[in-house]
């Protein structure tokens, strides 16, 4: 058997990742955020302030949003996606570029901070499952299960709420299937909800509603291309065609807009495919080393929120970055909030401190932290999000205007 020094040993050491290093949220200047506000400020809502600079006012504002679609995924597949990719182009005119977001990268997170216009440290929303400080039990943001009362939970107006209020014709065209959930209620909510099933219909009704009013603030949304990422992968072939969809739909929308409206394409977040290999997928559920100390384990796979058993939160932080700390950014709680992870320092809303994690580990590698009992259907899933890597963070913002 080979023998080794303790200065060999110590330089075989896995360097940890730097925390100061992760690529956190444009909070402020360039997140999902700053979408909303940015657009009603130009329409004269009060309240409002122009965060995104460089967006222009427009009477009429459209945000299609595409679940699931990051940056760099369209910027891998200019073949599936021609339109969506000329709008990326300056040599053809296009204005399209990456904003972020925020953290965790997940749908009920990614649409609080939109409907709303707040980052998650505010709205408190801030993750796929998180523990409800009331209960002790773990709460999934998503699906809102098991039930909590909406209105305690996320007591912010909504972006839309205000418009509609100030006069601007406002509407959210989507299926129909989310007009009465919890999280439309918290998130998305005010003017008109209109349900349409298909694609097609959703985007033909949205350019109808636009015209409908002098200022006209309308959202619609396509979950589909997130399903297939989920379940067969981000470069299948199912993905593709679902890539390729959405580049229709777009073109079909950008062809109707009435005069003096501004269309925004964006998403709630990228995605990464996850090697279906021991060393790619760790799973909590067989590693008695991760749980030791553990009362819940929240959040998702590449961003997970770890609830400690009171007493244990120190130990616990110093054996998940001792475990993982070279594939993934593992802060605790305070320093999570102090370098900006879920929102500008400071700003955590005193409600949300307890939804989020004693520790947060956030992958940096494409490696993801499964539950395969606790969470079968999740830890099976092909492609992954909710970390700060450009693949999962970085979404797009194209505009088409008329």
């Amino acid at each position: 058997m080979a023998s080794y020094s303790a200065a060999q040993s110590w330089q075989d050491e896995p360097e940890l990742l730097d925390l100061a290093g992760a690529p956190v949220p444009h909070y402020g200047t360039g997140s999902l955020a700053d979408l909303l506000p940015t657009l009603v400020a130009g329409q004269g809502v009060p309240g409002f302030e122009a965060s995104i600079a460089e967006l222009t006012p427009a009477d009429r504002n459209c945000v299609f949003l595409v679940d699931g679609m990051g940056w760099e995924q369209i910027m891998a597949h200019p073949d599936e996606a021609p339109y969506l990719t000329s709008l990326l182009s300056t040599s053809r005119g296009g204005t399209g570029r990456p904003i972020t977001a925020g953290f965790p990268a997940t749908t009920a997170t990614s649409l609080a901070s939109v409907g709303t216009g707040l980052p998650p440290a505010r709205h408190g929303l801030p993750g796929y499952t998180v523990r409800n400080p009331a209960t002790g039990e773990l709460m999934n943001q998503l699906r809102w299960h098991p039930w909590t009362a909406p209105k305690p939970w996320q007591p912010y107006p909504t972006v839309f709420q205000q418009a509609d209020a100030a006069g601007v014709a406002t509407a959210q065209v989507s299926s129909p299937a989310f007009q009465t959930t919890p999280l439309t209620k918290v998130a998305l909510s005010g003017g008109t909800f209109l349900g349409r099933m298909t694609g097609e219909e959703r985007m033909d009704l949205a350019a109808e509603r636009l015209a409908a009013g002098d200022r006209s603030l309308v959202y619609t949304y396509y979950s589909e291309l997130d399903g297939a990422g989920h379940r067969h992968g981000v470069d299948s072939d199912a993905w593709r065609g679902q890539l390729m969809y959405v580049d229709r739909l777009v073109q079909r929308l950008a062809e109707q807009l009435p005069p003096r409206t501004a269309l925004y394409v964006t998403a709630d977040h990228g995605m990464v495919d996850v090697p279906f290999d021991e060393d790619s997928r760790i799973d909590y559920d067989d590693d008695w080393e991760l749980g030791a100390g553990v009362a819940l384990l929240g959040g998702e796979g590449r961003a997970r929120h770890v609830y400690a058993v009171p007493g244990a939160e120190a130990d616990v932080l110093t054996v998940w970055r001792e475990v993982l700390g070279d594939r993934f950014w593992v802060a605790s709680r305070a320093e999570a909030l102090e370098l900006g992870w879920f929102g500008a320092p400071g700003e955590c809303d005193e409600r949300v401190l307890g939804r989020i994690g004693d520790v947060i580990a956030a992958a940096q590698a494409d490696v993801a932290i499964t539950a395969s009992r606790a969470e079968p259907n999740e830890s099976a899933l092909a492609g992954m999000h909710g970390s700060m890597t450009p693949a999962e963070q970085l979404v797009p913002l194209l505009e088409i205007r008329s």
